[in-house]
């Protein structure tokens, strides 16, 4: 039987296995929701595919697989432009390393805890599997609020993080990358502290840099682009395309302003962006310029995406509100975790909403995910965007080769890894038009990393 087929259609299998491992997972880390909430999901798939293939329960390769190789928590002390002292919580979580060095984004934000960072960094080593690059995963943060500080305070913060972190990293041992909160700027005052403090130009040792100083072409856009390139495959799998459909976009990060721009490009109407404020509704769509001018709003001047509402009279604010209730042929939530809740799963539906595609980390509830996978075509986050990790992942090649590869060939090699994890979600997600892509992506994520880990042995 070929790996495709034991896969298509699981055997039977004791469900109490199931239910004693998450009891014991939950006992062993307690008052975690987030992290919990991953393994749970990934867990229902792997278990059925574990009844037919004892080479992985003989060695609990998936019990190994939950528990992170290390947990890095350290003090970040710093001071503020009024010469005060403050203190912040820096964390590292370095998950598995079977396939390559640590590789994972850092996220500045006050709601970041262990918690979190360990959600990352599990969804990391089955998303990173799936680019087919050699990625370990590893995610890290503080609980440190970008927003509102002076630029000399965050290169302040990311002096003091880095001075920390530096010890745990290097592009042989771990790579750590932005994510919400650590943009171009604060990659630049990390890397620059890692530089003074090592004394060596260790481009490969951080990704998202700058391109004068080791950054790769569409790094920027890639997890954007990379959402829609999945959206659009899921389509073409059934006969459709995305052109001249409504479409719903969250946040107004750049994943969320580049998942637009794509979109439009590619001919579907973009009708919502949004940020912690609220959301903007333009019934005309936001075409590149629109889009542009977003980007001054929340990059230039750092104020609310309601700004927006002032020089376009046809569009709307809805302070305090999400997009999802907004009619819609297809949704791309580009913001946070759980920013769809059952409710708003059900309204996206009921109002025809046939496609969802993460552009963000677990950005639908539990209950929200099941539903979809039930009714529409769902993408799940550890498939539909890794093209950011994917595009780091090739800036890693490019500064150990010392050469840059130009932007067509960047986004073609982007292309074909979105095309290659639709392939793999095929193959382990069932036959025909309808194809579960959470367990396509979770099998096919588990397959490549539990392997690694047998051949490394215990």
């Amino acid at each position: 039987m070929s790996r495709s087929a034991a896969a298509a259609k699981p055997g039977s299998y004791d469900s109490t296995s199931l239910k004693n491992f998450l009891a014991g997972f939950e006992r062993r880390n307690p008052q975690e929701p987030e992290f919990q909430q991953a393994v749970r999901e990934v867990a229902h798939d792997v278990f059925p595919y574990l009844a037919e293939h004892s080479e992985f329960t003989d060695k609990l390769v998936f019990e190994r697989m939950t528990e992170p190789d290390r947990i890095i928590v350290f003090r970040v002390s710093w001071e503020d432009d009024a010469g005060n002292m403050r203190i912040n919580r820096g964390y590292r979580v370095q998950f598995n390393n079977s396939i390559g060095p640590y590789k994972g984004g850092l996220r500045f934000h006050a709601s970041v805890n262990l918690s979190i960072i360990k959600f990352l960094a599990f969804e990391q080593t089955f998303k990173n599997s799936l680019t087919t690059l050699p990625l370990g995963a590893a995610k890290g943060g503080a609980d440190f609020n970008p927003h509102g500080k002076s630029d000399a305070e965050i290169a302040r913060f990311c002096k003091a993080f880095m001075t920390e972190l530096h010890r745990f990293i290097g592009p042989n041992v771990d790579v750590p990358a932005g994510d919400i909160g650590v943009g171009g700027r604060e990659i630049g005052y990390l890397f620059g502290q890692y530089k003074r403090l090592t004394g060596e130009f260790a481009s490969g040792t951080i990704t998202g840099k700058g391109l004068e100083y080791g950054g790769s072409l569409v790094r920027t856009e890639a997890t954007g682009f990379g959402t829609v390139y999945f959206a659009e495959h899921m389509l073409n799998h059934r006969g459709d395309s995305l052109k001249g459909l409504r479409c719903c976009v969250s946040g107004a990060g750049n994943v969320a302003l580049h998942c637009a721009l794509k979109l439009s490009e590619m001919g579907a109407k973009v009708l919502t962006l949004s940020d912690s404020s609220g959301f903007i509704h333009d019934p005309d769509g936001f075409d590149r310029t629109k889009i542009e001018e977003l980007h001054e709003i929340k990059f230039g001047k750092r104020a609310s995406v309601g700004a927006y509402v002032k020089k376009h009279p046809k569009a709307s604010f809805h302070a305090g509100k999400r997009p999802w209730g907004v009619k819609c042929d297809a949704a791309f939530p580009c913001a946070t975790q759980n920013e769809i809740s059952l409710d708003e799963a059900k309204k996206l539906v009921a109002n025809g909403c046939q496609l969802v595609s993460e552009g963000a980390n677990m950005p639908s509830e539990e209950k929200a995910m099941q539903l979809f996978r039930k009714k529409i075509l769902f993408g799940p986050a550890k498939a539909a965007n890794a093209g950011g990790v994917a595009v780091s992942g090739l800036e890693m090649s490019q500064n150990t080769m010392r050469l840059n590869w130009t932007e067509a060939e960047l986004d073609s090699r982007l292309k074909e890894i979105m095309q290659d994890i639709h392939n793999q979600c095929l193959e382990y997600g069932g036959g025909g038009r309808r194809i579960d892509y959470v367990r396509g992506a979770n099998l096919a994520g588990f397959v490549r990393v539990g392997r690694a880990m047998l051949a490394h042995g215990v």
